[in-house]
């Protein structure tokens, strides 16, 4: 599309080569960002953004990406695809990617929390650990 919203190529968009006009999505999602952390800092509130539901055009999501950049956690997930949660370089701003089995993203989410639900150990799984050590103690005389 052009500048004026008819077929075409669009100025600096390369020689010849079709390029879509950004949608403006990238300075209110920031801004969305920031008020769900203002929120949470004032009243614990969590948020999520499913990146999948907001239109954007080629390029604004690698924006997006890069502006949140990467801080000190990581992890990877083995579930029935992989999942991949990292804090971003704002602490409690956590982006989350799923993956189905064929490494294609399927679900890709903005988390404002403490930590991602996906993260936190369920209670069923805490009671099946703790009895599993308690029968591994058992069994090796570790009382």
């Amino acid at each position: 599309m052009t500048v004026h919203g008819t077929p075409g190529t669009s100025p600096g968009c390369g020689s010849g080569s079709p390029c879509e006009i950004p949608t403006g999505n990238l300075i209110p999602l920031l801004h969305e960002i920031r008020h769900a952390l203002e929120r949470w800092l004032d009243s614990g509130e969590e948020h999520a953004i499913d990146l999948r539901g907001i239109p954007m055009a080629p390029g604004e999501e690698d924006q997006l990406l890069a502006t949140l950049g990467e801080g000190e956690l990581h992890a990877d997930l083995s579930l029935t695809g992989k999942s991949v949660v990292i804090e971003t370089r704002f602490p409690a701003v956590w982006l989350v990617t799923h993956y189905n089995t064929d490494e294609r993203i399927v679900g890709r989410y903005i988390e404002v929390c403490e930590m991602p639900a996906i993260l936190k150990s369920q209670t069923e799984d805490a009671r099946a650990g703790l009895e599993y050590l308690g029968k591994l103690l058992n069994e090796n005389n570790l009382q």
